[in-house]
């Protein structure tokens, strides 16, 4: 099979890879002779800010997939459910309008002149305004590093680093290794410090912690600078000059302006629980062991210090969850049978019960009812490397107490009755969920169809998969999360032929499947219709906050009035002469942090209801109803789609979004004042006409961000 790079074009209709049989073509969407998309920002007059939600890890140049991962799982732990954490690479940092809504970026281990080229100018400039303004920065082993005034490793060896840095948060100078023995790529000079913590900044911590080291550096005479309060210092004796004072400074607390940075020489963010052995180190297991005696104090010094940065942290004892069984099931009774049928005619197992699809492992198994029979390893689990179990359901749905949090025969019973009440009164072989899978964790409901190329062929029209959990939940720009329960996400995979994408262009299917989740909300019964949800362009779902239901809301004002609770990525590729689109969707329903849910809404609309005249009561949304209307909606919008492209929707559209009318600024464009004017019908870009001239500018939904909340468009780079 070729695997054909995405053109510029096709990329901006449809985020993902596009996989194409050798002598494929991928249809080139056609651009209108007034189309231009911007390179400039577009800054909106009557918009909202947003409150700092985001913990943005840096994973780029300069940074090693073990720190990024080990970033991760431990900021997850600590700030579930506070903050929504994920991955950002330099190209996000650079063009994108992040700021507004991060309450802290986390720069982790790696090596630190990479970030040095990637950084240098713009994307430096970005983070020192920011924090300077008040954000937070923190910065560990090489990240330690690249946030002082000057960088000292290794000198007078071959890996000798040093000169001044940009950031200059820490003002003096960062000095390393602190133990001999480092190489890049290996643990032969790990090892674990013995770090003194300063009890008079945190009285609640211990004397002592312990910590990886491997490579990091010490804050040199941290004492003498007045923006700076060390955390904790070294214990050991060290392979470095201490500097003038003789104290050796670990972790430095820096205050930058009205921000604050925080800075770490060694890895206190390394969990033993993602370390490995080495055959080539052996007394790196003693290190593990070591680190895993001691791992308490490691995240309550953590968690304190994250406090005193003036971060909200959880206090709770979290852990990932472990990967669930799926229930695969069909509603007609047979599909999902013959789709196992299939995939041991074509796939096969590798071994015993085990299908190799692609980049996952399935382990098959024909009933549930040998699910008791699993074993409940309290090891650590890598969730891209672990076998995902599927059991086949065709004939009996499991006990309800294998899903206590999504009930799957309500959901069956549901899709039934919509697809009896639709147009079709009756629910097809390829109809959206007639083959679904459920699992309470899982990777990645897009995920499981997106990387096994092996399965993506056999799986039937319409087929779904849904989560209650996902552990490496994937969004725009490649960015990773764990979503919690209560948001719940969704993937279908559609199929198109390649010949009707001309009158039915790709990009519309994002805009088709946000429009089928508001109306599943809007919809969902009698009275539903009041709930204050609307969609920004061009897939994102919002809802007006609890504070502001029953309010008038001053255009002109500035404060943070919606929030995000729903989003769309589509992924597609291609075999042969048809499109696969796998459409990711995902919904808060139920989760009230780090902002808002549905059902929180609803609870304060029944409470401003009953105040004025005692009027009708809305019960809570129940997923597994919404989420058979949410089907059985965009499996008829899809299917007109198919037959009649996106105009039929175009009104429909435009009376579930925020912009119309809109005044926009094309800041790079001399200041043009425009105003938002609708999408063009063929590939749904956004339309803003100049005030003066009355030129039509167009951007391209995948090309450009819409932050709403900053009051800016701005390209994608």
């Amino acid at each position: 099979m070729a695997i054909y790079s995405q053109t510029r074009s096709i990329k901006n209709c449809v985020q993902g890879k596009v996989y194409l049989k050798q002598h494929g073509k991928i249809p080139i969407p056609r651009l209108t002779e007034r189309t231009k998309p911007q390179k400039s920002d577009l800054h909106l007059h009557h918009t909202l800010n947003m409150s700092n939600m985001n913990v943005l890890i840096y994973s780029g140049p300069g940074t090693t997939p073990a720190c990024v991962n080990q970033c991760l799982e431990t900021f997850r732990v600590l700030f579930t459910p506070y903050y929504s954490v994920s991955t950002v690479s330099e190209h996000i940092l650079r063009d994108q309008p992040w700021e507004d809504k991060t309450a802290v970026i986390i720069i982790p281990g790696g090596a630190d002149l990479p970030i040095v080229k990637e950084f240098r100018e713009k994307i430096n400039e970005k983070i020192k305004k920011y924090v300077q303004k008040g954000g937070k920065y923190i910065g560990i082993c090489s990240g330690g590093y690249y946030g002082s005034g000057r960088c000292e490793f290794e000198v007078g060896t071959s890996m000798e680093v040093s000169g001044p840095r940009e950031l200059k948060f820490f003002p003096g100078t960062c000095r390393g290794g602190v133990f001999r023995g480092f190489k890049y790529g290996s643990e032969a000079g790990a090892r674990v410090a013995d770090l003194k913590i300063n009890t008079s900044l945190l009285p609640d911590q211990p004397n002592t912690v312990y910590g990886y080291v491997n490579g990091g550096g010490l804050f040199v005479d941290a004492n003498k600078y007045p923006n700076v309060q060390t955390l904790a210092y070294y214990g050991d004796k060290l392979d470095v000059d201490y500097g003038a004072d003789g104290k050796k400074a670990a972790v430095v607390l820096c205050k930058v302006s009205r921000g604050d940075a925080l800075l770490f020489g060694p890895h206190l963010e390394f969990s033993p629980d993602l370390l490995k052995e080495d055959s080539e180190v052996p007394r790196f297991s003693q290190v593990i062991k070591s680190l895993a005696a001691t791992n308490k104090q490691r995240i309550d010094f953590l968690r304190s210090s994250l406090k005193l940065l003036g971060l909200k942290v959880s206090d709770k004892v979290y852990e990932r969850p472990k990967l669930s069984p799926l229930f695969l099931t069909s509603i007609d009774g047979s599909s999902a049978t013959e789709l196992v049928n299939l995939m041991e005619h074509e796939i096969g197992y590798h071994i015993q019960n085990i299908m190799d699809v692609g980049t996952d492992k399935f382990a098959i198994n024909k009933s549930a009812a040998s699910i008791n029979t699993l074993e409940n390893s309290s090891s650590h689990e890598d969730p891209n490397l672990a076998i995902k179990k599927i059991y086949l359901c065709d004939d009996k749905i499991p006990d309800p107490s294998m899903t206590p949090y999504f009930d799957l025969l309500s959901y069956k019973n549901h899709l039934v009755q919509f697809y009896q009440e639709s147009e079709e009164h009756t629910i097809s072989r390829g109809a959206v969920s007639n083959t679904f899978m459920y699992g309470e964790v899982v990777t990645s409901t897009s995920v499981l169809m997106d990387i096994n190329y092996r399965l993506l062929p056999l799986l039937p029209d319409g087929f779904t998969i849904i989560g209650t959990v996902q552990v490496l939940g994937r969004g725009r720009s490649g960015n990773h999360w764990v979503n919690p329960r209560g948001v719940l996400p969704v993937s279908t995979l559609l199929r198109m032929p390649m010949n009707i994408v001309n009158n039915a262009p790709l990009v519309f299917v994002q805009y088709l499947s946000s429009m089928a989740y508001t109306r599943a909300i809007l919809e969902y019964d009698v009275g539903y219709n009041k709930i204050p949800v609307r969609i920004k362009w061009p897939n994102d779902i919002y809802i007006r906050l609890p504070e502001y239901i029953g309010k008038e809301i001053d255009s002109r004002s500035k404060a943070v009035t919606h929030a995000k609770i729903g989003g769309v990525l589509v992924n597609t590729h291609a075999f042969d002469d048809q499109y696969y689109l796998i459409v990711g969707a995902g919904l808060n329903v139920n989760n009230e942090a780090p902002t808002t849910s549905i059902n929180s809404v609803i609870k304060v609309m029944n409470e401003h209801e009953k105040s004025i005249d005692g009027s009708e009561f809305l019960e809570p949304l129940r997923e597994e109803k919404l989420l058979a209307r949410y089907n059985v909606i965009f499996h008829e919008m899809f299917e007109m789609f198919k037959k009649s492209g996106f105009s039929p929707f175009l009104q429909q559209y435009y009376k579930l979004w925020f912009h119309s009318n809109q005044i926009v600024t094309l800041a790079n464009n001399n200041n043009i004042q425009a105003q938002i004017c609708g999408i063009t019908p063929d590939w749904g870009m956004l339309m803003a006409r100049d005030l003066k001239t009355g030129t039509i500018y167009e951007l391209q939904p995948d090309g450009n961000s819409f932050d709403m909340f900053k009051g800016l468009i701005s390209s994608k780079r």
